[in-house]
This record gives C-alpha cells, structure tokens and sequence, in this order.
C-alpha cells in the first residue's frame, strides 16, 4: 500500500469520481473544505450556490436531466436547509447523494459544535441514510451509498462524514484491500420476470379488449420511455403519464393521450371507466391513483402493476396482479405480442380515445376563446391557461418549459396537454414532483439550461413560487445563464385562497394575499432584463424580447386567479379538504 497520505475529503472525492460523479453542488463551509479541494483535484465540477435547498434542488434537476446521481453537499447547520429538496428528490425517486459534512464523530452525542441527528432526520426521506465511522471505510460507504440509490427502486441517499474523519489522514488506496477491488460504477441490476406470472399477464393483454397503460416513475429511470412509446403504437394501446411526474413522451405522440387525472384531463375518466385492463408501469398506487380503487380505476377493470424492484411491488399490494419485471423487459415482451401473431386488437378502442382527447381540446379552446374575448372588451387580465398557452406559442422545438407552483403548475400541466395535442413539441419539461414543492422552477431552468445551452428555457412560475425559490436567480446571475421565468403574478397564493372560500363559512380567504410585487425590477437589479404585462396582447412581444435579450430575464404577467379544475374539485365540498 501507498505511503501517500489524503484527508478523508479527499478520500470521499476519489470514491465519488470513480463513480462517475461530474457534478457537486454546495454552500461552501467550513465542515466541507477538505472534499471541496478533493473534488477540485479529481476535476470534479464544484458549483457554489446562495442556499442549500438551491443547491439540493440543482442536483435534483441535473439528476432528472441525466439520469445519473450528482452530489449536494451540506455543513450540519445547512444540511437542515437542504432537507426541503431531500423531500422533492424524494418524491420523484431522484438518486441524488446528499452529503453532510457533520460534527465530530469522537464526541457525538455531548452537544459538539453544530451537532445534529443529520442521520435521523434524512432516514425517513431516503433510501439509505448513514454516518460513516471509519475512514479506512470511506470507499465502502460511498459504493454502497451509490449502489441503493441507482439500483431497483432509484431514490436519495445520504452519508454524514464526521469532521474529524473529514479532515484526518489515511492512505491514499485504504479501503481497495478487500473486495470489490474496483469501485467503478457497474451496470444496474434489472429483474427479469418469471415466465409464469409474464405468462399471465401477457394472456390478459391479449384477451382485453380496451386496454390502458399508465406509466411512471419506473420507465423513466429505466430508460424505457421508446419501449413505452413502441408498445403503445405497435398494440394501439393509449398510454397515459401518471400526474406530476416526468414526462415520458412528448405531448405530440401519436399513442400518448395525456394525465392519468380526471380533473386535469377529463378524457382519462372515459378511458379508466370503459377499460377492462390497467397496466401499470413502473408506478405506485399511491393518493394521485386514489390507492388503485373505484371510482379512479373501477372494480370491473382487471388492475396489474409492473414494476422493477420489490420495494414498488410491495407498494402496490393493492393491485389484482403484480409483476416484478424491468419496464424496458415487460414493455418489450408485450410489444412483441404483435410480431409473434398473438395480438388481435384493432385500432376502435385507440381511435375512441383519440376523438375523446380531440373533443376535450376543442372544448376547451373554444371556452378559452370566449373567455379571452370577454376579458378583452372589460380590460381583465390574462387566464392562466392562456398564459401557458401564449407561452408555449413562442417556444420552439428545441426549447424547455419549467413550470413551477400551485394553480400555475395545474393550469400550465393543462395547457401542455393541449398545445401537444395541436402539434407543439418542446425538447423537454421539468416541474415538481409527487410533493407539489413550489420554489423549485429557478433551479431546475438553471438545470436545464446547463445541459442546454442552445435552447431557450423558459419558467412559467407563480408568484408565491417565486417568493419561495426566487432568491435562487443568484446562482442564474452568477453562472451567467440567461433563462427567461414568465411570473404568474396573480397577487397571492390562489390555489389556497379559492380553497379557502369554498371551505370556510365566511366564504373568505385569511393569509394568502401578497402586496404587489416588482418581480422585474427584482431582476433589472440583479442585472438582468425585466418588463411588466398587463394584457394579454402585450405578452408575445415582451416574451421574445425578453428571450432575445441574452441576460436572465422576467416577464411579470398580471394574471387572473382562477381556480384549477383539480383544486375546484377537491374544495366543493365544505368537509372535504384534501385530496385523496
């Protein structure tokens, strides 16, 4: 063994390289300092931000670009700001590495400096949560670390490195003594099915005679989402997204329909209700698939749940029939149905579907339209369905739209459905996850940006979403990228205060107003462009000037607070408060 002695920073920086981590966000601290200068001599991309939940929610959104884990790292004190993007990572199964530098290990529990349970705290909103109490185990640690959050059910892990570990010596090669002697990255394990139970679900497949796939969480971080697509086409089976998760397919798709959401997506009600088969990919039965049962997906529907680890298949006990199978495996099996003269199908449940989708998005625009007109001859400002539309209208095909907060997030999900349906394809979309984190938009067009250079990003953010994350704009400021966000500034937390009306009896709303907000001075001060819209006319000008202007930019859109169709149906009645 090398004479050559390295602080444990080090040592975590060399573990984390020869994982392939490029990319580590941080507030730069004290507990932290060896690692830093460990992840600069791997030449291992450190990017200081203003706040560690900007610096969880940036490793968050460069981890859901990428599909390979980055590294948020955190003193003890800010390791407690960053556990609001542990939640948002969390929720959308992320394997982002979250990593404390902690308070002394030789004296843990006597109220050390900055002590905390950081090990406590982040267990419940992780896969893998450990403090690492030897450096000769550093190595170990870090690959075990990096194996949880990659394989079977993908999610945030978290290591606390104490700080007299993190600043004492060790051997350069300590911890490659033993097994595994490589500590590269391997390929992820996937399930393969049993032949017996694939077997059975194939013979549902094949006997139904309407049905639906639904896909989540699973085909995305199994790269699965062009099986997904073949098999839609290949069997004329629609495919729906389930709600607020990544985006498996472009909106333009020919067998994608939209949300598994019957408020957000009306047309999804006549599919689940007229379906006699309910594939299930790669998601959980969870409150947004009303836990598996009627009305969202009815009794006389036979319910099977594929997923690829057994976490996901213990989650969905509910299910008539559970699979363990990779998504890319079962979707390709299934898909090859046809090749092998098994698949009898044909083409009337699929093209129902589509009329059902048509209709919906006819309707709406032609609601929009009158809408639009009224609010023009009275001077209203602008519908936030609208906004997202407009929006959308100037993007190209090479652009990314981030949407972020309460009502706009609902109303932009809406509006993306529908410019797909008219043919509007974007490069990509990020938005929150299962949790609803509003604050996330800045850091994941940041994001987005990073990755895409050439392409305009643009965030669709609510304003109480901006007041949540706007700070943020830093960290765009200072990496020089210039992304646009279009505020939905409909003057308070509408969502909430139109829920608020329709429960409490005073049929008033308390504590969600805000002042009027400058948002685009807020940037002309930072050095960026800024302009105010008052109506709608005055939107698409401002939008390309904006995006045209080379600097981050703020487009402060004066905006109704309508209540979402997912909100109104969730508020209509007095006692019933939330959404499951």
């Amino acid at each position: 063994m090398s004479e050559n002695k390295i602080r444990g920073g080090a040592l975590l920086a060399r573990a984390l390289k020869d994982k392939g981590i490029s990319k580590v966000f941080t507030l730069a601290g004290g507990f932290c300092n060896p690692a830093i200068e460990g992840f600069a001599e791997c030449q291992i991309e450190v990017i200081n931000t203003p706040h560690e939940q900007i610096a969880g929610h940036l490793a968050d959104g460069n981890t859901r670009i990428t599909r390979k884990p980055s590294v948020c790292l955190v003193g003890p004190e800010g390791f407690t700001n960053a556990v609001p993007s542990m939640m948002e990572a969390w929720g959308e199964r992320s394997p982002v590495i979250y990593i404390t530098g902690s308070s002394s290990l030789k004296r843990q529990g006597s109220g050390g400096f900055k002590e905390i349970d950081d090990v406590s705290i982040a267990a419940p909103l992780t896969k893998y949560s450990a403090s690492i109490t030897d450096g000769a185990r550093i190595r170990e640690f870090v690959d075990k670390a990096y194996h949880i959050a990659t394989n079977g059910y993908p999610g945030a892990v978290h290591l606390s490195l104490p700080v007299d570990i993190m600043f004492s010596s060790f051997a350069e090669e300590v911890g490659l003594e033993e097994r595994p002697f490589s500590h590269k990255a391997k390929p992820l394990a996937k399930a393969w099915p049993d032949p017996n139970s694939l077997s059975e679900v194939l013979e549902l497949a094949c006997n139904a005679k309407k049905p639906i796939i639904i896909g989540g969480h699973g085909v995305w971080w199994s790269h699965s989402e062009k099986n997904l697509e073949a098999a839609g086409n290949n069997l004329n089976i629609p495919i729906f997204n389930v709600p607020y998760h990544q985006k498996l397919l472009g909106e333009e798709a020919n067998a994608y329909m939209g949300l598994a959401d019957i408020h957000q997506y009306p047309p999804s009600e006549y599919a689940l209700q007229n379906s006699d088969l309910v594939l299930v990919v790669g998601a959980r039965l969870d409150n947004q698939m009303n836990f598996g049962n009627p009305p969202f997906i009815p009794k006389s529907s036979k319910l099977v749940c594929i997923n690829g680890s057994h976490e996901e298949v213990e989650l969905n006990r509910a299910a008539d029939f559970c699979l363990l199978s990779d998504p890319g495996v079962f979707l390709d099996t299934l898909s090859n149905l046809k090749k092998n003269n098994k698949w009898t199908l044909g083409t009337t449940w699929f093209e129902e579907n589509k009329k059902k989708k048509k209709e919906w998005v006819d309707k709406s625009l032609k609601d929009l339209e009158i809408e639009a007109e009224a609010s023009k001859k009275n001077g209203g400002k602008i519908h936030p369905l609208q906004l997202s539309l407009d929006v959308q209208q100037e993007m190209g095909e090479n652009d990314w739209l981030v949407i972020d907060g309460g009502n706009t997030h609902f109303w932009s999900e809406i509006a993306i459905n529908i410019a797909g349906a008219k043919g509007k394809k974007l490069k990509g979309i990020l938005h929150p996850g299962t949790f609803s984190m509003l604050g996330v938009g800045v850091s994941f067009a940041l994001s987005a940006k990073n990755h895409n250079p050439d392409s305009n990003v643009v965030l669709i953010s609510g304003d109480g979403a901006f007041l949540s994350g706007g700070m943020s704009i830093e960290s765009v400021f200072y990496e020089k990228k210039p992304i646009t966000v279009v505020i939905d500034n409909n003057g308070g937390l509408a969502s909430i205060g139109q829920q608020q009306e329709r429960l409490f009896k005073s049929g008033k709303s308390v504590a969600t107003d805000f002042r009027d907000i400058p948002f685009h001075k807020i940037f002309e001060g930072f050095g960026g462009y800024g302009e105010l819209v008052n109506k709608r006319e005055e939107l698409a000008p401002a939008l390309k000037r904006a995006m045209e202007s080379g600097k981050p930019a703020c487009v402060n859109v004066k905006a109704k607070p309508v209540l979402s169709p997912i909100v109104s149906a969730v508020a209509s009645k007095r006692e019933k408060s939330s959404i499951e």
